[in-house]
């Protein structure tokens, strides 16, 4: 396990999955349709329980210009720069159970933000991905 910090906040925008987890391949589809391919954009998948606990699913993408939300016609929220506890996962298509394994084990440390989000930071360049959770500073 490690920790990552973001030194600003980043602004993104998201389609959210109609259902958790089945909705989550749909969610990311249509996302990356709205775009073209950068290695400078950030890609993310955000969680976290809402509406009576459901968990709710974000395909989101860092906004690389003002009004770039607007201009696809998304909303936005942002990811809140500070420490993040981080459980990097490789080739997580050959076993997508990975991801759910890498949060249940971060869920177990102490020091969470109640209001943060389970992060999926998507490398661009490889089958990655780094699970993360904020700590509360």
């Amino acid at each position: 396990m490690e920790t990552i910090k973001f030194d600003n906040d980043i602004k993104v925008f998201y389609v959210t999955a109609k259902t958790f987890p089945e909705g989550i391949p749909d969610a990311t589809n249509k996302l990356h349709k709205l775009f073209p391919f950068s290695k400078e954009r950030k890609i993310f998948g955000l969680s976290r329980p809402e509406n009576n606990d459901k968990i709710v699913y974000r395909a989101a993408a860092e906004e690389l210009e003002p009004g770039e939300a607007e201009k696809f016609n998304c909303e936005t929220l942002i990811i809140k720069k500070g420490k993040y506890v981080c459980l990097p996962v490789n080739d997580f298509r050959k076993d997508i159970m990975s991801i759910d394994r890498a949060f249940k084990q971060l869920l177990r440390e102490p020091n969470l933000d109640p209001e943060g989000y389970c992060v999926e930071w998507y490398a661009t360049d490889k089958e990655a991905v780094k699970c993360m959770i904020r700590l509360n500073e």
